[in-house]
């Protein structure tokens, strides 16, 4: 079953701090990691800055979405993420799970 991560973030003063040499390097880090991950079947579906203008817009920063083919495959990228050292430089929320269509999250609220 398809399962889906989006994360919401913002740089911490660690990442606001380094010259664009080290951001540079990290991003190389990043690069090498997404190997690996695309991989496992891995894909990014969408990233971006978040736009302050949409209601009820969170207070982060950036989001990243993201499609993986299996509960397996999301573990791999959210550990991914941390052992990138990622959370050194950026607060971040993540949810994830498995996927559905819009009647089958209906129901799933209907549950609640």
């Amino acid at each position: 079953m398809t399962h889906y991560l989006a994360e919401l973030y913002t740089p911490k003063p660690a990442w606001l701090a380094l010259d664009a040499q080290d951001r540079q390097s990290f991003f190389a880090g990043i690069g090498a990691g997404m190997a690996g991950l695309s991989a496992l079947g891995v894909e990014p579906i969408a990233l971006g800055e978040v736009d302050a203008k949409v209601l009820h817009a969170p207070p982060q920063s950036f989001f990243a979405l993201w499609r993986c083919p299996d509960e397996a495959a999301l573990g791999a990228l959210v550990s991914g993420i941390a052992a990138s050292g990622w959370h050194d430089y950026f607060e971040t929320i993540n949810a994830g799970g498995a996927g559905t269509d819009l009647l089958g999250h209906l129901a799933q609220l209907a549950t609640v």
